[in-house]
């Protein structure tokens, strides 16, 4: 790949094709590489910074809270990762996307200063974040751990308050097998003497004994914080600080008031720094938006989608989908990467879907739509084996070898039908992008179904982009 520097006049998307080129491999955990280049640029850090660790429930964890301190009158900064459409997406100051030149100006500069230290693409777009921030002159910084927590780029920071929303089984190749490993990674992004909000219910132990180990202020939720409501409104109850009679946040899911209970909780433990009034918690749990997290779309058919890449995900998708209305069948856009637990976060939904449309996704870590279509087809066919004739009549399962036809006038298109005795047909087709998956769903799908697009920032980034919603 070039190496070539891009010019003064290149675009961010030349930067960021440039920035794929610079380090060996695309993850590599790590903070010496990072730090060495910040220690450059002599950064302070000169405002309240928030980290938010943890598998599932980071994004929203992170959009309420910027919601809720911007309409605390405070100048907040927003770093999430990754991005659905455009780059832009990952840095927001006072609730704006950072314009491309302000990003490009922040990759100059670490270009003309970092010498001959590589930086991987998620290290290089941290700093810049970190620059930009530190320039605009903020009061708080919202910092979403992109991955595990130890070695992130973003644990370079000392955190004045830090919050590990969910330790569930991801990324396994880099954290670990097990919610032990996991969790003891994502525990080090607490630190001594400060918050460390933990909104998980069940805990690992090990992220218990390292916030002890070196001497963290933890929140467990259940203990130093929870939440009550009924079908109208709902509580939250900390330590010493109560907010009461709140409307639902506008995000939509069954674990939002967990994910909004975390928010509270790192709220209350900043207080010292902090002071957020009522009506600014009312306000920004009104008006919070998060785009590919159970968003559905108005209009026929229902469209929903929805980030969920692993199993855990994967579950609470499946429960939120079943408090749904009833429809008479369930068409699923789905794209994984390949490094993901596909047959797991499949089996999750199984059940629920009628049409599956497999899309493959680019890059080195994508699955291509047939390989998708073969593990979805493996796991109704494992299904079937498992079931009850009582469950099988209710669920779309194989007990016999598909028949695959090629789709007439779509090269490259597969079908299978899958039809078991006395049981509908599910229909498995692969194709190799999600626009085109997506293309045949509203095809296929009546106005009573709906559709459901699902499996990766990378399936339902494009898909959005496709309809004309923009993420602001």
């Amino acid at each position: 790949m070039s190496r070539l520097v891009p010019s003064a006049t290149a675009t961010l998307q030349d930067w960021l094709a440039y920035l794929e080129t610079l380090h060996r491999h695309p993850i590599e955990l790590g903070l010496e590489r990072i730090g060495a280049v910040a220690a450059k640029f002599e950064l302070t850090y000169p405002y309240v910074k928030i980290t938010v660790g943890g598998t599932n429930g980071k994004g929203s964890t992170c959009a309420m809270l910027e919601a809720i301190l911007l309409a605390s009158g405070y100048k907040v900064g927003l770093y999430t990762s990754p991005h659905l459409i455009d780059f832009n997406e990952r840095i927001r100051i006072n609730g704006e996307l950072a314009t491309d030149h302000q990003i490009i100006e922040q990759f100059q500069r670490i270009e003309s200063g970092r010498g001959d230290i590589t930086l991987s693409y998620f290290e290089y777009t941290t700093l810049a974040a970190f620059m930009l921030f530190e320039k605009h002159g903020l009061d708080v910084a919202v910092l979403e751990v992109g991955l595990g927590g130890r070695l992130d780029a973003v644990n370079m920071v000392d955190a004045d308050c830090a919050i590990v929303t969910s330790v569930d089984l991801d990324h396994t190749d880099y954290l670990g097998d097990t919610r032990e490993k996991i969790g003891w990674e994502k525990a080090h992004i607490f630190r001594a003497g400060r918050p460390a909000i933990c909104a998980d219910p069940v805990p690992p132990q090990s992220l218990v004994d390292y916030a002890g180990e070196i001497g963290a202020d933890l929140w467990l939720f259940g203990k130093d914080f929870n939440y009550s409501g009924d079908r109208l409104q709902w509580a939250y109850g900390g330590r010493s600080q109560r907010r009461s009679g709140m409307a639902y946040p506008a995000l939509r899911g069954a674990n939002q008031l967990l994910n909004a209970s975390a928010a509270l909780a790192a709220i209350e433990a900043l207080r010292p720094q902090l002071a957020v009034p009522q009506q600014a918690v009312r306000i920004g749990l009104a008006q919070v938006s998060l785009p590919g997290r159970l968003q559905i779309l108005p209009g026929t058919p229902a469209i929903i989608l929805d980030v969920a890449h692993n199993p855990h995900a994967a579950a609470a998708l499946g429960q939120n989908l079943d408090g749904m209305s009833y429809f008479p069948s369930t068409h699923a856009v789905v794209g994984m990467l390949s490094d993901k637990d596909v047959a797991g976060v499949i089996a999750k939904l199984a059940s629920r879907v009628t049409h599956w449309y497999c899309a493959g996704l680019e890059g080195p870590r994508g699955m291509s739509g047939e390989d998708l279509a073969a593990i979805v087809r493996q796991v109704i066919a494992t299904r079937a084996g498992k079931e009850s004739l009582e469950t099988l009549s209710r669920e779309v399962v194989r007990d016999r070898q598909p028949s695959t036809v090629e789709a007439p006038n779509k090269p490259g298109v597969r079908t299978v039908a899958v039809t078991p005795p006395a049981a509908r047909s599910v229909v498995v087709t692969s194709f190799d992008t999600p626009v085109q998956a997506f293309t045949e769903a509203r095809k296929q799908a009546t106005d009573n179904d709906r559709i459901l697009v699902f499996g990766s920032f990378s399936t339902v980034g494009p898909v959005l982009n496709e309809l004309g919603r923009k993420v602001i």
